[in-house]
Formats: structure tokens, sequence, C-alpha cells
């Protein structure tokens, strides 16, 4: 478990030293649990080489009046919110609709995403049905599906784009600095040994209340030989995240521990 809690008014956004971000992961299917999620530990690295701190993620259901009510509250609350899920072609996929509900906007079909998804002959019937993916709330710009699909679009500070963990990470990788105005990078260090949280708890509050710029988190595994814990800095200074793995390191040794270096 992290040793430092934070203390962010909820009525409030970050200040311009911590860009902050929520991921809001829209499907029943996810819920139910017969659809693992992969998007938020992609979309978590990317952002901390942007600068941007995930700082909560939610999975919620296809459900309007949550999604909308969701979407408003964490707009409010972060610098900038990603949702995945929901843009595909046939009924249950509403998020598109509650995003412009959620925005008071109307819903329009986008032009250039329509004549893309009619190069690709089909029944009328099936063309209907792909053209709900031309939907966009009025005044969002596109997110790029290098994949070749339909693209995801953002309004504000709220990016929407696909569940399909290799579409979404398509639609990432097109993020830059002009779209997401985020911090210095965070960078982490990490250790374990083969000590109990219990035996290090007190000691690592020690050495967090020495860095305030920095989260130091405590982790226990399970191994086959044995069981132990993995601390993890996080932070943008590199010296600093330097000198805290230093005592980290120390303090394993004075406690009769072998620190393990993990990537």
């Amino acid at each position: 478990m992290s040793t430092k809690r934070a203390t962010k008014n909820p009525t409030k956004k970050a200040s311009t030293a911590e860009v902050t971000g929520c991921l809001i992961i829209i499907g029943n299917e996810i819920l139910s649990g017969r659809t693992q999620d992969t998007n938020l530990t992609y979309l978590a690295e990317a952002l901390n080489e942007l600068g941007v701190k995930m700082v909560e993620a939610r999975v919620i259901p296809d459900q309007e009046q949550t999604i909308v009510n969701t979407v408003n509250e964490c707009r409010r609350k972060f610098d900038y919110v990603f949702t995945t899920g929901g843009i595909g072609p046939t009924h249950d996929d509403i998020t598109a609709d509650c995003i412009a509900l959620a925005f008071g906007v109307e819903l329009i079909m986008h032009p250039d995403v329509i004549a893309m998804l009619q190069q690709r002959e089909a029944p009328p019937e099936v063309m209907e049905s792909r053209l709900r993916m031309a939907r966009v709330p009025k005044g969002a710009s596109l997110i790029e599906n290098p994949t070749g699909g339909p693209p995801g679009f953002q309004i504000e500070n709220v990016f929407v784009m696909a569940g399909v963990p290799l579409v979404m990470q398509g639609m990432v990788a097109g993020f830059t600095r002009e779209r997401i105005k985020g911090g210095a990078p965070i960078r982490s260090r990490s250790v374990a040994a083969y000590l109990s949280e219990g035996e290090v708890a007190r000691p690592l509050e020690e050495i967090q209340s020495r860095y305030p710029e920095l989260d130091l988190g405590s982790y226990p595994f399970y191994r086959q030989d044995g069981y132990g814990t993995s601390l993890v800095m996080r932070g943008t200074d590199e010296a600093l995240l330097d000198k805290m793995l230093s005592e980290v390191h120390a303090m394993i040794l004075a406690m009769g521990g072998e620190p393990i270096t993990e990537d």
C-alpha cells in the first residue's frame, strides 16, 4: 500500500504542479467479468510520459444517467478525463450520446467519418448500423484511429476512445503535448526485499516524510522462495528519486535484508 495519502479538494482542479487524469471504463462486459480490461495500464504508462498522473479509474455500466453523471463529475474534478468503450455500431453503444448529453450539445453526423465509413461497401442495413459510429458531439475534434477504423473524439478535456485494446492503443499513441498539456514526465524507481510490510512500515513512513514531492508505495509479493515487499518510488525529480532509493536501500540493509533490483 502507499505511504502517502492524497489531500486533493474534490471540488477543485489540480494545481499546475500536478496534472491529473481519470479513466472511465464503460461496459457491462467488464463488470460481468466476461472481458478483462487491459487499457488502464497502457494509458497510465503513456500519460506518465506526458506528465499526467492517473489519479482515478472507474468502471461503470452502459447506463445513460450513470455515464452522464460520471463524466460530468470527473471532467470538473480532473484535468483530463479518458473514456473507453461504447462507441461501436450496436444499440448498446451509447457513449457518444451520453457525452453529448453531459455537455449539453447536439449529436451530429461528422462528414469526414461518414465519408470514411462509406468507402467500404455494405448492405443498407449494415451501413445504417456502421454510420452510428459517425455520430459525435457538436464541437468535438476527432482522435485518429491508425488501425483504419472510425476515430474517437475529444470535447474539451474529455477524450472518448474505443474499448478494443489494439484500437485504443493506436489512439493513445497519437496524443501529443499540443493536445495534452502535462507537466514533467513521471519517473519511478523500485526495489524489493524479503521483508514484510509490517517490518518496513515505520521506516518507510519516516523516509516518505522527508520527500513530500514523491510517492513511496509498498506492495507485498508471494514467490516460491518466500514473501516480501516491493517498494516503488514515483515523481518527476530524478535526483530526488535517486536519493530516496539510496535511503530505501540503506533501510533494507539495516534491517538485515538484501535489496533486490526490479525493472
